[in-house]
């Protein structure tokens, strides 16, 4: 366990988000690897796979819930110094994962080849999506536990392992992407369903890790038996904080579920081109994410031990490094978008779309780091409705009008993306006003070393201030 509520904010962040934004490049490397291998086997088969992609925002909902519930709990009792209830949250949260995993297994193998070949531009397409899916299932199903192991770290204060996870799974998965997709060395290519093979594999490799790490190393929090029957107390505690976070992911799923519907006409080479640029735009985002991800636990442990100055302090310090990180960004994606993409994909059709699509939506980066800096103070005060509404307003501000342009004479992608940039700097000022208001209601109690302090940290599984 790391103390968080000591010593420089600054650094805390940049200690943290260093090694999370190196575990989540690796992280993010499943994906782009995958890519990278199927982009040399037609248009066809990256508008599948990047449509079967939108699909792990599901996942990333379901697993954000469990995540951003168990950090968020375990940083508060961290900062009151309370192990045993720290260690309660963390056994159910592995309950909880074991039960979403399941869900997942069997919903994927009925449901996501539907899903897939209704959003595709053609037959082909959907196809090799659904071959995708279908294999990469059980590897969707166990992010599960390695979400629940790594949160748990991370409200601990610790990040390095499961970064190192991350790395050597990503190798893996680099070794193993070649050989299933294209046939390397064994003369049978299994295509779009080896990308999804490969990932599978590397994730159940990870897994196996970090439960070794928590078997042999881990203290703080471990895994005990016992505490593996359903406390229903603190599983409510733990879908109260979550489930507005993942709810924001599920938007985000509805989000790119209706741009690639409602761009569907213009052809896979454009499917694919959005395809490429929005992984390529995740990948960009990693470092103001890292930001978001470091922030959580920091600000949630300084919430708990009622260092609410040190709460302030960890959303300025946060905003800043992220604006800036996003103000670079910018400026790349606006001098040569073309090169992000080329490396995946030649083709000028494809080459057009990506890029300009990056060209773009790279005016609302700023305005993202601001939504993820505010999205994880959410988490850190234990209130993630307000991230969830303010994401939400997407789907009116967004969605709706999309739909309503592409039955339009004349429409065309550059009104998506430039309504995707509009929305996107209304949501940022949108969250602020929440956080803002947030501040005012959790932040005015009494400071921590005060006797209505001590009297409230004595009590067990309080959150309140």
């Amino acid at each position: 366990m790391k103390d968080l509520t000591q010593g420089s904010i600054t650094r805390q962040l940049v200690a943290m988000a260093v090694p999370i934004a190196i575990g989540m490049l690796f992280q993010t490397l499943y994906f782009i690897i995958d890519l990278y291998f199927v982009s040399r086997r037609g248009d066809a088969v990256i508008a599948g796979v990047s449509a079967a992609g939108t699909v792990t925002f599901v996942i990333l909902a379901l697993t954000q819930m469990l995540g951003v519930g168990t950090t968020t709990l375990i940083s508060h009792a961290v900062g009151r110094k309370e192990q045993a209830g720290a260690n309660l949250i963390f056994n159910q949260s592995v309950l909880l994962a074991a039960l979403c995993g399941a869900v997942t297994l069997a919903a994927g193998f009925l449901v996501s080849g539907f899903f897939v070949r209704a959003i595709t531009a053609d037959e082909p397409s959907g196809a090799a999506g659904a071959a995708y899916l279908y294999a990469y299932t059980p590897g969707l199903a166990l992010q599960f536990a390695l979400v629940a192991l790594g949160s748990a770290l991370r409200g601990t204060g610790i990040v390095k392992p499961t970064m190192t996870v991350q790395m050597l799974s990503v190798i893996l998965n680099a070794i193993l992407a070649p050989v299933l997709i294209a046939g390397w060395g064994t003369g049978h290519a299994f295509g779009a369903a080896g990308a999804g093979l490969a990932s599978s594999i590397a994730v159940a490799f990870g897994v196996a890790l970090l439960w070794g790490y928590f078997a042999r190393l881990e203290h703080y929090v471990r895994f005990d038996r016992a505490l593996w029957r359903p406390d229903r107390g603190v599983i409510r505690r733990i879908l109260n904080v979550g489930l507005p976070a993942g709810g924001e992911f599920f938007v985000m799923f509805i989000i790119l579920g209706v741009i690639y519907w409602v761009i569907r006409g213009f052809g896979p080479a454009a499917q694919a081109g959005f395809g490429i640029g929005g992984r390529v735009m995740q990948a960009l985002f990693l470092p103001a994410m890292a930001v978001a991800f470091a922030v959580s636990p920091v600000a949630g442990q300084n919430f708990g031990a009622r260092r609410y100055d040190r709460v302030r302090e960890a959303f300025r310090q946060a905003a800043l490094m992220s604006c800036v990180l996003m103000a670079v960004l910018t400026v790349l994606c606006q001098w040569r978008p073309e090169l992000l993409i080329v490396g995946f994909n030649r083709e000028p059709d494809v080459v057009a779309v990506g890029a300009t699509y990056l060209r773009v939506i790279s005016w609302n980066f700023i305005a993202m780091g601001i939504v993820f800096t505010c999205s994880g103070m959410f988490q850190a005060l234990g209130n993630t409705w307000p991230s969830l509404l303010s994401s939400g307003s997407r789907l009116l501000t967004f969605a709706l009008p999309a739909v309503w342009l592409s039955s339009r004479p004349g429409f065309t992608l550059m009104q998506v993306w430039y309504l995707s940039v509009a929305t996107v700097a209304l949501q940022a000022l949108t969250s602020l006003w929440l956080l803002r208001r947030e501040f005012r209601r959790r932040l005015a109690g009494p400071q921590t070393g005060t006797p209505a302090t001590a009297a409230v940290a004595a009590v067990p599984g309080s959150d309140a201030p």
